[in-house]
């Protein structure tokens, strides 16, 4: 960034005012009314996952409401991100992870789609660009792979065998059982947040630059032109790259959950 705006002075001709970074994250209500003495209202991040929402209830609506037995091309997009997390269920919990294909496919597909709007034209921001999208996720995690283990081992012996883990000498259980219930019921939804908003973020000011880059740099002539033009080849990559992330960080916060649901299923 620095090379960028030490570009942009050399050249002379860009006569604006770069935004505080945190304008990229700085979006006000769009509407709002008052609601117990706060102001409650819609703003950006939430239309764009209202929009996002019900793109992909459109598409599961028309593709699988009159299913048949040889696909179409959405039929066959759809069913195989479905057999996708049904593969990820049975090889990471076995086979009673089949009741959870369908909470495993939704985490996907809502992460992919609020993600998506980082590139989609007419959005390029995405909700799970903004902390509380990812703890929301995050925060559901936690109570389903909580209560998972609850329900398979009961209350007592579930986070018994979280605190004192078997084969372990009880003198270690000072030092561990503090590691293991911050890690088990800390630390697991902390990280699937953070690392799911830390890309999101990231890739969005790397979006962001991207685009600004061709028009700040291109009327600078000679240095801002060739950093525009670089801005201008390096565009697909970066959509590309940022394409690649979007699908990874949906795979990821799925696949971990699967991972924290069989950690719940039996005591280890």
């Amino acid at each position: 960034m620095t090379i960028f705006l030490a570009a942009a002075e050399w050249g002379g001709e860009f006569d604006g005012v770069f935004d505080d970074i945190n304008a990229l994250f700085d979006f006000p209500f769009l509407f709002s009314f008052e609601l117990f003495g706060q102001e409650v209202g819609i703003n950006r991040t939430i239309l764009i996952a209202w929009v996002m929402t019900a793109v992909v209830a459109a598409l599961f609506l028309i593709g699988l409401r009159n299913a048949s037995v040889v696909p179409g091309k959405l039929q066959t997009a759809l069913e195989a991100i479905v057999e996708l997390n049904r593969t990820i269920a049975m090889e990471i919990i076995g086979p009673k992870g089949l009741k959870f294909v369908p909470m495993l496919t939704t985490f996907m597909v809502a992460i992919f789609a609020l993600n998506l709007a980082k590139i989609t034209p007419f959005m390029m921001l995405p909700p799970t660009g903004r902390v509380a999208w990812p703890l929301f996720f995050a925060l559901i995690s936690w109570v389903i792979y909580i209560g998972v283990g609850i329900k398979e081992q009961g209350f007592g012996h579930y986070f018994g065998g979280i605190a004192f883990p078997s084969g372990v000498p009880k003198i270690l259980y000072v030092i561990l059982t503090p590691i293991e219930l911050v890690s088990t019921l800390i630390l697991r939804p902390f990280t699937l947040a953070v690392r799911l908003f830390a890309n999101m973020a990231a890739g969005h000011i790397l979006v962001v630059i991207t685009l600004v880059v061709p028009w700040v740099f291109l009327p600078s002539f000679p240095v801002g032109w060739m950093l525009g033009v670089v801005g201008i080849a390096a565009g697909p990559l970066v959509f590309g790259f940022e394409l690649f992330i979007i699908a990874l960080q949906a795979y990821i916060f799925t696949m971990l959950t699967a991972v924290y649901i069989d950690s719940s299923m039996e005591a280890h």
